[in-house]
């Protein structure tokens, strides 16, 4: 006689009752090193239906992108477009396509970012040196032209805006210097782009990359990189492959440039949305903006002072997108963010690597860089340290 075969069922795991309820969430003022609050018309764009990524009007939606982005980092290189991933894989798609094992590069570090790109420049083979600045304070051309002098890297790396610190890197003649010593200059504008002049061109800038949600105002998940004359000719002389697949530009180039061969599936509606974020900068132009952040921060700089708090950094380096307060002796600093955030819906930043406790960070970026979230912000402060 036949055994009969038991087969059981699973049984099927019922989603909570908490998960079935409409998304709610909470309205809040980020006002900390990013995100900054999305502008509407951005998020808007972002809930509207996708369309196919290799449709005729996504094609001309990416020449807008890639135009506008040219606009706002003041270059005219070709190969611009954004990486489908927040900053950090932006910054990931600069070292992958520029270091080959064995290439001496040279990383600029005064903060928690420098350090990061010390870490990847290392995973693709990079023969990483390093120069440092106390945490707070910027590099001059003496000490960059003395450590290229030492070293004699084929990669130079460098945060124009340290979002640990709130520095603001001078850029002004690194570029010239590079070429000087056959030497290829990365620029992290992370948290500088749409906030703080830039002139790629200007500056012979060879590759820079960003974000999209501080200066920007968009939602993160796709980050401008661009590549210049000299790092495309690097790119295409490479003796190995690009170690990673999803970021070779070598391979985007032909999706991004006249070709349009497919390469991934694009991130649709993140693209329309940073169209939207580039438009509006587009239309209050990069001047206006660039003068309201600086008065905003201002603003929020002498307030301030008028509480008695200090700034971490010295004014002539000082990020108007980004702010570091000193916290006062006997202050929790994460007791007051928490207050502030659960009280008042306002987010602020705590420090970072060595400045872990010892500063807030404040951001004044795209959308959120207007003199009325200042004074609330100085407001609500007042009243939430008067309590400590």
């Amino acid at each position: 006689m036949a055994s009969t075969l038991s087969v059981s069922t699973p049984t099927v795991n019922q989603a909570s009752r908490r998960s079935l309820t409409p998304l709610q969430v909470p309205q809040r003022l980020l006002l900390g090193p990013g995100p900054s609050n999305a502008d509407p018309t951005v998020v808007a764009a972002m809930n509207q239906q996708p369309i196919g990524h290799l449709d005729p009007a996504y094609l001309g939606l990416m020449n807008e992108v890639q135009d506008l982005l040219r606009y706002a980092w003041q270059t005219q290189n070709p190969l611009t477009y954004p990486v489908p991933g927040t900053g950090s894989a932006a910054m990931e798609a600069t070292l992958a396509n520029m270091v080959e094992p064995g290439d001496v590069v040279l990383v600029a570090v005064k903060g928690y970012f420098g350090h990061r790109l010390v870490d990847m420049a290392g995973r693709y083979g990079g023969d990483v040196r390093t120069i440092h600045k106390a945490w707070g304070q910027a590099f001059d051309l003496a000490e960059l032209r003395a450590a290229l002098e030492t070293h004699r890297p084929q990669v130079l790396a460098i945060v124009h805006a340290e979002t640990s610190t709130g520095v603001r890197q001078p850029l002004e003649g690194l570029g010239a210097l590079c070429r000087e010593f056959d030497c290829l200059l990365i620029v992290d504008t992370v948290t500088s782009l749409g906030g703080v002049p830039i002139f790629l061109d200007d500056w012979q800038v060879d590759l820079a990359y960003s974000c999209s949600q501080k200066g920007l105002s968009c939602p993160p998940g796709i980050s401008p990189f661009t590549l210049g004359e000299r790092a495309i000719a690097k790119l295409q002389n490479r003796r190995t492959p690009v170690a990673n697949w999803y970021l070779d530009a070598s391979l985007l180039q032909k999706y991004w440039g006249s070709d349009r061969t497919y390469h991934h599936t694009a991130p649709v509606n993140m693209t329309y949305a940073l169209r939207e974020a580039l438009r509006l900068l587009a239309e209050e132009g990069l001047e206006a903006r660039w003068q309201r952040h600086q008065q905003n921060a201002e603003r929020l700089w002498d307030g301030l002072e008028a509480l008695g708090l200090n700034c971490h950094v010295d004014r002539e380096f000082r990020l108007p997108t980004l702010t570091t307060v000193r916290v006062p002796a006997g202050v929790d600093p994460k007791a007051v963010s928490r207050t502030l955030l659960n009280e008042y819906d306002i987010e602020i930043g705590g420090g970072l690597g060595e400045l872990a406790g010892q500063v807030w960070r404040i951001g004044l970026m795209g959308a959120n860089s207007h003199p009325e979230n200042v004074d609330r912000l100085l407001e609500t402060l007042a009243q939430v340290l008067a309590q400590k």
